[in-house]
């Protein structure tokens, strides 16, 4: 069984597929030594690691070595969000999705963002053609940003959310994923509505994944949410470190360096 098959599967169960996202290769296989039953990365997170700001601003060959460093080390199936393809030309974002899918990994996320709906559709028909065409499989998550970017106003997103996810739902998209959605009542009818498996974003006031399994969401995503708690922490140690010079805060449940060795041996 491929590992994009694999993946497919972890959708289809009651309790949503839990994904604490990746920045880097260290963090992916971290996170994979935890139990995780899959990886993805995090499009902000991954590109803060490599020196970028978040928002399609990363070159396309630094999203390949970053990728094929985690393939080297995981043995769980692996998804990479690639923000919006870097193109706006379908067959450019298809040619640079196949670069990705030869490096072994199982799923993308991509996303519509200010884009029109049209635009990522026509983008999925072109992945999953040439996807095909290599013989190979992918899963190819769709993003929206309808609640996270309030693409329509407050009323209609739902319903705008539920539209798209049928339109990328045509185009081939395998799930949709749509951060910032958090109110139960929008979960169930947009799981109810669309043929595709649900995906949202850990967020404050979001249900935990039992009773979102019961909505109907499959997957459940920690988006950036972990990688800024670590800079968080990072910024907090260097500040002290830098202000007291002090060896104690550094003493705080670090790694050991032997479990961090033995991840990669």
């Amino acid at each position: 069984m491929s590992n994009a098959s694999t993946f497919r599967q972890l959708h289809d169960q009651s309790t949503p597929l839990l994904l604490p996202n990746a920045w880097d290769a260290g963090s992916a296989r971290l996170i994979e030594a935890q139990g995780a039953s899959a990886i993805a990365t995090t499009s902000a997170g991954f590109a803060w690691a490599l020196g970028y700001p978040d928002g399609r601003k990363l070159p396309f060959d630094e999203v390949v070595g970053s990728v094929r460093r985690i393939v080297r080390v995981l043995q769980v199936p692996l998804s990479v969000d690639v923000e919006n393809g870097y193109s706006d030309d379908p067959e450019t974002v298809a040619a640079h999705v196949l670069q990705l899918a030869d490096l072994g990994i199982a799923g993308i996320n991509i996303e519509d963002g200010p884009d029109a709906p049209s635009l990522l559709a026509a983008k999925i028909e072109a992945i999953k053609n040439a996807v095909a065409k290599a013989g190979l499989d992918l899963f190819v998550n769709a993003r929206s940003d309808v609640f996270l970017a309030s693409l329509v106003e407050q009323a209609k997103q739902p319903q705008e959310a539920i539209a798209r996810g049928h339109v990328y739902a045509s185009a081939g998209a395998d799930g949709l994923f749509l951060p910032a959605l958090v109110q139960p009542s929008d979960i169930e009818a947009i799981a109810g509505a669309i043929r595709l498996p649900l995906n949202v974003m850990a967020l404050p006031g979001l249900a935990d994944a039992t009773i979102l399994g019961k909505f109907g969401v499959r997957r459940l995503s920690a988006g950036s949410g972990i990688s800024q708690v670590v800079l968080g922490r990072a910024k907090a140690l260097a500040k002290d470190f830098l202000t007291h010079g002090r060896s104690e805060a550094l003493d705080d449940q670090p790694l050991s360096y032997t479990e961090a060795q033995q991840l990669f041996a």
